[in-house]
């Protein structure tokens, strides 16, 4: 699954880096949550959870159906 992931975070990294940020994938647990680190300026920024929440995690579910949350850490 960690492959798909990384493939689903590939078309979402264009945004972000178009705002001087990135996602790094941590791990994906057995349960189906993924846990990423927002890099770069989305690390710091105040909207990181809007975007993780709207953004990250709503493709990431719309391409892997089988996962259940994305958090950051």
């Amino acid at each position: 699954m960690k492959e798909r992931v990384e493939a689903a975070l590939d078309k979402v990294r264009p945004f972000l880096q178009a705002d001087g940020g990135d996602v790094e994938l941590v791990e994906v647990t057995p349960d189906g949550v993924v846990k990423v680190r927002l890099t770069g300026a989305c690390g710091g920024c105040p909207m990181s959870q809007m975007t993780l929440k709207h953004g990250v995690e709503k493709v990431l579910r719309e391409e892997i159906p089988e996962i259940k949350e994305v958090v950051a850490v």
